[in-house]
């Protein structure tokens, strides 16, 4: 399979915020491409997140143990969840990334 080329993810993360992704209200869904061999550093997000790997694949380390990347694989970070990967093959997935929800006092 053919990867879509819309994409291709950035070897320094202080562009990814600048990549193509579409908004909507309270969350973003954004294309990415990851060339084989590309390994992405340990790193946590101050948001939730949802990855789904359409073609491809890895390995995703995070705190709670290792995940094997593979089509059809969905996988939840919650907020501030660290993680890393490393992409063996040539990799397409769809990441939504919900707006970090405010603290409400009671």
């Amino acid at each position: 399979m053919s990867l879509p080329d819309n994409l291709a993810w950035p070897t320094d993360a202080s562009v990814a915020a600048a990549l193509p992704e579409l908004a909507g209200t309270g969350a973003t869904l954004r294309q990415v491409r990851a060339p084989a061999g590309l390994v992405a550093a340990r790193h946590s997000h101050p948001f939730e997140q949802f990855l789904y790997v359409v073609a491809g694949g890895g390995v995703l380390e995070r705190e709670s143990g290792r995940v094997l990347l593979a089509p059809g694989v969905v996988i939840h970070l919650a907020t501030d969840d660290w993680h890393s990967a490393v992409f063996e093959t040539d990799t397409f997935l769809l990441e939504v990334n919900l707006a970090a929800t405010p603290s409400v006092g009671v």
